[in-house]
């Protein structure tokens, strides 16, 4: 695949950013994009190895990874775009903001850098999009049979294409007011400018599926409405229900969850008013990001936006090593340090911190007391204890609390269909995606928790694929 030997002649070439002095003054994407030459070189790195651990291992989707890469080096764009979507709905969204695990199960991250996957998948898409390759597929024949999907995220946008394109009649359920999810309000428009979002979006109007927003669905339609006008349902609501920080003064004006943080920002730059006295900004003040995640990086690159005085960030995990420990070989997930874009923007990063309590004046945030923590024990055994003597306390006019998700919020559809959990609380479905409740259906964090977009695409592909199994043989 590529050119026989391209790695020995050619080294990895990162992406470029906007510099930071100007993209921390807009929410416009950082990325630069690779001329077409400098593309072509990088895709003919893919080396012909013998088992493609990218495809099968790294890539959730199973993108045919070696292939659309040989296809660049070759110049056939066009087949390079039809074999991408041929397992990916969304590439242009995973080409922005996936951590690629397919890069760091290339064979070449055995002792070399990895083939540039991500960006080349970027690339084919937008240049598919720039040539109009990407087009309607609507279905031939109907079904008859309607399905009803409840969340507009990438689990639920995957399953609403794949069935439409199945012949099925499809509505989508949305509680805002806009079409997308996580990718709507979740992800900052400096790594997915939601202009992408709305193309795509027009291609699935014109495939047929419905859309409707500003449906609480549980509430403003009941449970009985959807089994009665729909023969399908398929849950992907993702997984809503936020960690949280339990200690004194957690209540105080100025602690807020990440999520409402990025939310109201994504709805400003949408062109939202939001009420002075609503406001979540970091303009002038002191933040502390909890929480050492992408959410939290997210977090950061925010707050610069905003104009916030310093940034801080904690994890109460230990810093990762450099490189691949012993027990943490390739091809999985290398568990080692790494540093954002957004951090690269300047924040104050400390890890093994907890914190104990919160400190106001008058309501008001005005003080985080934490301490540092070691980690004792291995695997499920590790604990951590408190380090006589490492109290701190550290002025803060704003925390927002990043520190992932725990798992569906139950009020509402989980509840009244009386869904089985597993035990960290996910619901529960068979291997068709069916939950315990006949004709009903979940994908994407609903089912696995919080994971990636590339993860929920897939799981949306997978519950589309039972859906159409079970309306079929009914």
């Amino acid at each position: 695949m590529g050119k026989p030997g391209g790695f020995l002649e050619h080294n990895r070439r990162e992406v470029t950013h906007r510099p930071v002095e100007e993209r921390v003054g807009d929410f416009k994407e950082i990325n630069v994009p690779h001329p077409e030459e400098l593309l072509v070189e990088q895709a003919g790195r893919c080396m012909e190895c013998g088992i493609p651990f990218c495809h099968g291992t790294g890539c959730p989707l199973q993108n045919r990874i070696p292939e659309f890469n040989d296809l660049i080096f070759r110049g056939r764009w066009q087949e390079a775009c039809e074999n991408l979507h041929s397992t990916n709905n969304f590439p242009e969204i995973t080409g922005r903001v996936c951590p690629a695990p397919c890069e760091t199960s290339c064979t070449l991250s055995i002792n070399d850098e990895p083939v540039l996957i991500r960006h080349i998948e970027f690339q084919i898409v937008e240049r598919g999009f720039e040539k109009g390759w990407i087009l309607p597929k609507p279905a031939s024949k109907l079904s008859g049979k309607r399905v009803a999907i409840v969340g507009s995220g990438p689990a639920g946008l995957a399953a609403a294409q794949q069935l439409a394109r199945a012949g099925h009649e499809v509505t989508v359920f949305e509680k805002d007011d806009r079409i997308g999810g996580l990718l709507r309000y979740g992800i900052p428009d400096f790594k997915l400018d939601k202009s992408i979002i709305d193309r795509r979006l027009e291609q699935l109007s014109a495939e047929g599926v419905h859309f409707q927003t500003n449906v609480l669905v549980g509430e403003d339609i009941s449970v009985r409405y959807l089994r009665g006008r729909f023969d399908a349902v398929s849950l992907a609501m993702g997984a809503g229900q936020p960690r949280d920080l339990q200690v004194p003064g957690r209540d105080c004006d100025g602690v807020v969850f990440a999520m409402d943080y990025l939310a109201q920002q994504n709805r400003c730059c949408g062109g939202d008013e939001i009420a002075a006295d609503r406001q979540i900004t970091a303009k002038d003040k002191v933040v502390v990001v909890i929480g050492g995640g992408d959410t939290g990086s997210d977090c950061v690159g925010t707050a610069h936006r905003q104009g916030a005085r310093e940034i801080h960030q904690f994890e109460i995990l230990p810093q990762p090593p450099a490189s691949r420990a012993d027990d943490n070989p390739w091809p999985d997930w290398p568990n080692i340090m790494r540093t954002s874009t957004s951090q690269q923007e300047g924040c104050q990063r400390r890890w093994s911190v907890m914190t104990k309590k919160l400190s106001a004046q008058n309501g008001r945030l005005s003080e985080l007391q934490g301490c540092e923590v070691e980690w004792i024990g291995d695997g499920q055994n590790r604990r951590m204890q408190e380090i006589p003597g490492s109290e701190f306390s550290l002025p803060a006019d704003l925390i927002l609390l990043a520190m992932g998700f725990e798992h569906v919020v139950y009020p509402g559809l989980i509840e009244k269909f009386g869904l089985e959990l597993d035990n960290r609380g996910n619901v529960t479905v068979d291997e068709n995606f069916m939950t315990s409740e006949e004709g009903v259906f979940a994908s994407g964090d609903t089912v696995e928790g919080a994971s990636l977009v590339v993860r929920a695409i897939q799981s949306g592909r997978k519950a589309a694929a039972g859906v159409d199994r079970w309306l079929r043989n009914r």
